[in-house]
C-alpha cells in the first residue's frame, strides 16, 4: 500500500486499531484494509512486586495505553500528516488469565493480580481435583479461590470478575465480555457448548457454599463470546480513556476482547487443527490445536481454545528470555566500557549466531533462567543461576547457547508429553516473539528443543497487536458463514507460511543431552530458592 493509499484508509475510518498489553510494553498497531500494518505506537512499563504479589496499577493501565495511543495519533501526524478520527473497528487484548474483581461501584477490590503470581498451589490443587482437570495457578479461578482460603474480606464484595483484556473492553464499552481463548483461563470451557462448563460451575459453586456469599460463580464472570461476535461499540467516555485529546469518535464496533495467546495463534495463522504456535518472549507458550482430546489431564498442559473455540493444548513457562537479555546486557556494558558504540541488533546478532558455533550439548553448561517461580518444574520461586562445573567446556559460544537453550528448555520438558505420549500429530508450528527477531537462530533452537521444524513470518515481530487488530478486521470484514481460519488463509496470509527451519539429528541429540543434565541438577535451583539473603 502505498503512502497516499494508507493516509486515504485513515482519513475515511477505515483502518483497524489493535491494542496489546503485553508484560513489559503497551503495544497499538493500525491495520488497513489488506490487513497490513500501517502504523504503531508504544508505552514501555514494567510490572510491580508488591506484597509479594506481582501487580500494575490502575493508574498504570490507563496512563499507559493512553501514552501509547498518543505515540500511535503522533506517528500517524508525523507519517501522514492526518489525524485519526473514525475507525473500521478496535480489538483490545492483554496477558491472559490473573485477578482482577470489582465491587458494584465498579471500583478495584484488590491489587490486579497478574499471570505471574505463583501463591495460588492450595486453590489450584484443590480445584484440579475436583474438577478432574488441570487447573493452573494462574487461572482466574485459581485467584479467586486462594482468596476465599486465605480469607480475604474483599471477596464477599465481588460482582465482577475478568482479567486485564475485558477489564478494558469493559470501561470503553460498558460491555462485560470476553473472547472464548481469554475466558478458557478463566475458568475451563466446554467446547460442545462454547461457554463455561455446567458441571464446573456447579462443584464451584457446592464447593464455596458454606462461605455463604451474596453471588454465584456465573453472575460474576464475563458472558463468553466467539471471535466475529458482536461485542459493543466505544462509548463516549470510552472514547476518550483512550485517546484524551479527544479526537478520537465514539460509536466503533470492538470485537470480543481476547488474550495473548489467542492474539498469537490469529497472528501466526494457527487456529485450524494440527496447526501449532510458540511465543518466545518474556514468558513463552506453545499452542496446539488439537484433532482429539488428550488421554487424561496433565498438571503440566493447559487446555484452553482458539478465538474460535477449537481445544488447545497449552504449555505455559513463566519464564523465557528476560534472563538471557540480562546476559546480553552485560556484554553491552562492556562494550560501552571499552568505548565501542552499541548497536543492540548487532550485540544480539553476534552473539545469537556465535551460540550456534558451540557444542550441541552447550558442553555440559547449564542456565536456568528463573526470574519468577516455574510450575511445570515445580518451583514456586525463582533464582537465575549458571551452573557449570570445573570439566565443562566453558567459553562464549557454548556460554550463550546455554542461556538460549534454557530460555526454551521448560516448553519442552511440557512438549515432550504431546508429542511423545500423546502421539500429536501437527503439520505447521510457527514461531513469534522477542527470541526470533535474530534471524534464524532462535528457530534453530526451538526445532532442537522440540523435534519439529518451525516456520517464522515476517510479521513475526508484529505479534499480538497486529493478532487482535485481525480479530477486529474479521468482525467487520468476513463474509457470511465465513470462519476464522479460511479468512486468516484467504484474506490475510494468502499461501504464506513462512521460512522454515529443521533440526538438525545432532542438534536434537545435543538438546535432549543438555535437558537430561538440566533435570538432573534441578535441586540446586530448588535449594537455591531456599537460601535467601540477608
Amino acid at each position: 500500500m502505498t503512502m497516499n493509499n494508507a493516509k486515504q484508509t485513515i482519513q475515511e475510518g477505515k483502518a483497524i486499531l489493535g491494542i496489546e498489553f503485553g508484560s513489559t510494553r503497551i503495544k497499538a498497531v493500525l491495520i488497513d484494509e489488506n490487513n497490513a500494518p500501517i502504523a504503531q505506537g508504544s508505552h514501555e512499563w514494567e510490572n510491580q512486586l508488591i506484597d509479594g504479589l506481582w501487580t500494575y496499577s490502575i493508574e498504570a493501565i490507563w496512563n499507559g495505553v493512553q501514552n501509547c495511543y498518543a505515540d500511535l495519533r503522533a506517528n500517524v501526524k508525523t507519517q501522514y500528516g492526518v489525524e485519526i478520527e473514525r475507525l473500521a473497528s478496535i480489538g483490545v487484548s492483554a496477558m491472559m488469565h490473573g485477578y482482577m474483581a470489582f465491587n458494584k461501584d465498579e471500583e478495584i477490590l484488590a491489587p490486579f493480580r497478574t499471570w505471574r503470581n505463583t501463591n495460588t498451589g492450595a486453590a489450584a490443587a484443590e480445584l484440579s481435583e475436583l474438577f478432574n482437570f488441570n487447573i493452573p495457578l494462574r487461572w482466574s479461578i485459581s485467584h479467586l479461590y486462594q482468596a476465599i482460603l486465605n480469607k480475604e474480606k474483599h471477596v464477599e464484595d465481588i460482582t465482577y470478575l475478568t482479567t486485564l483484556a475485558g477489564y478494558i473492553h469493559w470501561q470503553i464499552t460498558g460491555k462485560k465480555v470476553l473472547g472464548i481463548g481469554d475466558a478458557s483461563g478463566m475458568l475451563p470451557i466446554d467446547s460442545t457448548t462454547n461457554d463455561y462448563s455446567k458441571e464446573m460451575i456447579e462443584k464451584f459453586d457446592k464447593l464455596v457454599e458454606p462461605y455463604n456469599y451474596k453471588w454465584k460463580i456465573a453472575d460474576i464472570l464475563p458472558k463468553v463470546l466467539l471471535a466475529g461476535e458482536d461485542a459493543g461499540t466505544l462509548t463516549t467516555e470510552g472514547a476518550h480513556r483512550l485517546d484524551i485529546s479527544d479526537h478520537l469518535q465514539p460509536g466503533i464496533p470492538v470485537c470480543p476482547p481476547e488474550g495473548d495467546a489467542g492474539t498469537g495463534m490469529v497472528a501466526t495463522n494457527a487456529v485450524r487443527k494440527r496447526t501449532g504456535n510458540v511465543s518466545a518472549g518474556t514468558s513463552s507458550f506453545s499452542m496446539i490445536v488439537l484433532e482429539k482430546a488428550l488421554s487424561r489431564p496433565y498438571e503440566i498442559i493447559d487446555m484452553v481454545t482458539t478465538p474460535d473455540g477449537s481445544p488447545v493444548a497449552m504449555v505455559h513457562c513463566n519464564n523465557c528470555t528476560s534472563d538471557l537479555n540480562a546476559w546480553v546486557n552485560i556484554f553491552k556494558e562492556y562494550q560501552q566500557l571499552l568505548g565501542i558504540p552499541v548497536d543492540m541488533d548487532e550485540v544480539f546478532g553476534k552473539l545469537y549466531n556465535h551460540a550456534l558455533t558451540g557444542d550441541a550439548d552447550c558442553g555440559g553448561l547449564i542456565s536456568y533462567n528463573y526470574i519468577s517461580g516455574e510450575p511445570i518444574t515445580g518451583l514456586e520461586e525463582g533464582r537465575p543461576l549458571f551452573v557449570r562445573s570445573a570439566n565443562d567446556n566453558f567459553n562464549l559460544a557454548n556460554f550463550m547457547r546455554a542461556h538460549l537453550y534454557a530460555s526454551v528448555g521448560v516448553l519442552k520438558i511440557g512438549n515432550d508429553i504431546l508429542f511423545k505420549d500423546e502421539k500429536v500429530e501437527v503439520d505447521r508450528i510457527t514461531g513469534h516473539g522477542g527470541l526470533f527477531k535474530t534471524k534464524g537462530v532462535g528457530q534453530r533452537v526451538l526445532a532442537a528443543a522440540i523435534n519439529s521444524p518451525i516456520s517464522v513470518m515476517e510479521t513475526a515481530g508484529e505479534g499480538g497487536a497486529w493478532g487482535i487488530a485481525l480479530l477486529a478486521s474479521y468482525l467487520v470484514n468476513k463474509e457470511k458463514g465465513e470462519n476464522l481460519a479460511d479468512f486468516l488463509d484467504k484474506k490475510v496470509f494468502a499461501g504464506n507460511t513462512g521460512t522454515e527451519i529443521a533440526p538438525t539429528p545432532e542438534e536434537v541429540e545435543g538438546f535432549n543431552e543438555y535437558i537430561k543434565n538440566y533435570q538432573a541438577c534441578l535441586p540446586i535451583e530448588k535449594e537455591a530458592t531456599r537460601v535467601k539473603k540477608p
